[in-house]
């Protein structure tokens, strides 16, 4: 992807040969026959100098991209993004380059048509905001779970309005915990509420059976960018993706064969190649396919490490660690954590886990979803994963370690302490629960004491299921002070009123 001058775009003869009539006025009167932009825009993974830029159109075409720290776009550069086909179900992404650190950044999607070039689609605008590389305020946001349990989209209560809480503080970016969809999770047309009141969900074919085919896939992510605000918030703040297990199937592991009615596929491999690809087709992440982990450095004060806890988990019935290779974040991604907190410069690191460390989540009578495995005694199963993680961190002088998740449709937060723990070699730390954006609230789980998890907070509904109409949704906050280096969290309900907050210092 290339970036095109005023200059090259004459060359080139495209639009007239300027910026200007590419995103200004379309080139031919005859409206009907432009591409359309279906689905708004997102941006994503910003780092000092670079962002993703994503958008869908209607039909075959060609992207570009317009960029400006000016919301009038003087000065703005113009990218040539990829052709947009049935191959990647008419999305694509530019990754902007060279973009100035610390700044807040216009941006222009449109399409043009290859059937008539010169054609575009009206614009659609985004903004979002670069990494500082200096010291700097920071203030950022995260949840998961979205559209989960049966509950969708419903205007009469509101719909996803988590979404504009969220964007109306202003954060430089979203951290998306996982469950960005619930593709095993179909919806009915309508639910009734414990008070009589009918809930209503917006329907598309794509909701209304659990996904198997890639397009059953891509069409959960359509479904959510319906949401006014969500595609609000998606234009407005970039994100930070991970994905979890309801971007499959509950609870899938490699190599896992279903046992679920519902599918005629019964490969959970087969199924997770398809959910992959619509992930990556579909949220605005740099790659087209690969590992989900990465890390990325947002000045002096925070490095995030982002984890996958599914490409490589083992399976859920086998708690004995047997295969060193895999536990939930592998051999490969272990040492890639380990040596990414030891060479950390950063004041704070933090771990976004999609599962939480020390929360029991049963699979069945004798396997666990996640890392606790159900008795708080010695490390056993995945524990002695982590457990080596925090060792390493521990013996190598890392601070500032904190771990963001979501996942089991409550908000909390637990305070680790080696004091209280059936393992002493390592720092005290603090994990984060907030979920769900927009799904069903439960909770809370219980928690395994192997190392020394004390529920500091907890905010869950008193029914199992409870839908949105009754509050329970949540997203934490985290605002790191440029000047001192503290880091305050705040855990967050639905309107976006400060539940409870805690503040911690370098």
């Amino acid at each position: 992807m290339t970036s095109i001058s005023r200059r090259n775009l004459l060359r080139a003869g495209v639009a007239g040969g300027v910026a200007g009539a590419l995103f200004e006025a379309p080139a031919f009167s005859s409206a009907g026959s432009r591409p359309v932009l279906t689905h708004g825009v997102q941006s994503g993974d910003a780092t000092a100098d670079s962002a993703v830029v994503w958008t869908r159109a209607d039909r075959p075409g060609r992207l570009w991209v317009q960029a400006s720290r000016r919301p009038d776009f003087r000065g703005s550069r113009v990218v040539r993004g990829p052709l947009v086909s049935p191959d990647t179900d008419f999305t694509g992404k530019v990754r902007l380059r060279g973009l100035p650190a610390g700044a807040k950044v216009y941006y222009r999607a449109r399409v043009e048509s290859l059937e008539r070039p010169g054609l575009f689609s009206l614009p659609v605008d985004g903004t979002f905001r670069t990494a500082p590389t200096r010291r700097a305020d920071i203030r950022f946001v995260w949840t998961g779970d979205v559209a989960g349990q049966g509950w969708g989209i419903d205007p009469n209560f509101g719909g996803m309005k988590l979404f504009d809480a969220a964007r109306l503080r202003e954060p430089d970016f979203l951290l998306h915990s996982g469950d960005t969809v619930y593709a095993d999770g179909p919806l009915a047309e309508t639910v009734t509420l414990p008070d009589g009141r009918i809930w209503r969900n917006r329907l598309t074919e794509a909701k209304l059976k659990v996904a198997e085919t890639l397009d059953e896939y891509r069409g959960q992510y359509a479904y959510n960018l319906l949401d006014d605000a969500y595609k609000r918030f998606a234009a407005a703040v970039p994100q930070i993706n991970q994905w979890d297990d309801h971007e499959v199937v509950n609870n899938w592991y490699p190599g896992e064969i279903l046992e679920d009615a519902r599918y005629t596929e019964k490969r959970v491999d087969v199924l997770a190649a398809r959910a992959h690809q619509a992930y990556h087709e579909w949220v605005p992440i740099p790659a087209r396919s690969g590992p989900v982990h990465r890390k990325i450095s947002y000045g002096p004060l925070l490095d995030i490490f982002v984890l996958d806890m599914r490409t490589f988990k083992d399976p859920n019935t086998d708690d004995t660690y047997a295969d060193p290779q895999r536990g939930l974040l592998g051999r490969e991604q272990r040492q890639w954590l380990i040596d990414g907190l030891r060479h950390s410069r950063a004041t704070w690191k933090v771990i976004a886990n999609d599962l939480p460390l020390g929360l029991i989540v049963p699979d069945s009578p004798v396997g666990q979803e996640g890392v606790a495995q159900g008795d708080g005694g010695a490390p056993r199963g995945r524990e002695l994963e982590f457990a080596e993680v925090l060792r390493a961190a521990h013996r190598h002088g890392v601070t500032g370690i904190v771990f963001l998740t979501a996942d089991v449709h409550y908000t909390a937060a637990h305070h680790y302490d080696p004091k209280r723990a059936a393992v002493q070699d390592f720092s005290p730390f603090w994990e984060f629960v907030s979920g769900p954006a927009h799904a069903g609230a439960f909770g809370p789980n219980t928690l395994d004491a192997t190392f020394g998890p004390e529920a500091v907070f907890v905010h869950a509904p008193p029914a199992a299921n409870t839908s949105p109409a009754l509050g329970y949704q949540h997203f934490g906050e985290v605002q790191i002070d440029g000047h001192s280096g503290a880091l305050t969290v705040h855990l967050r309900d639905r309107d976006g009123g400060s539940l409870w907050s805690t503040t911690l210092h370098p």
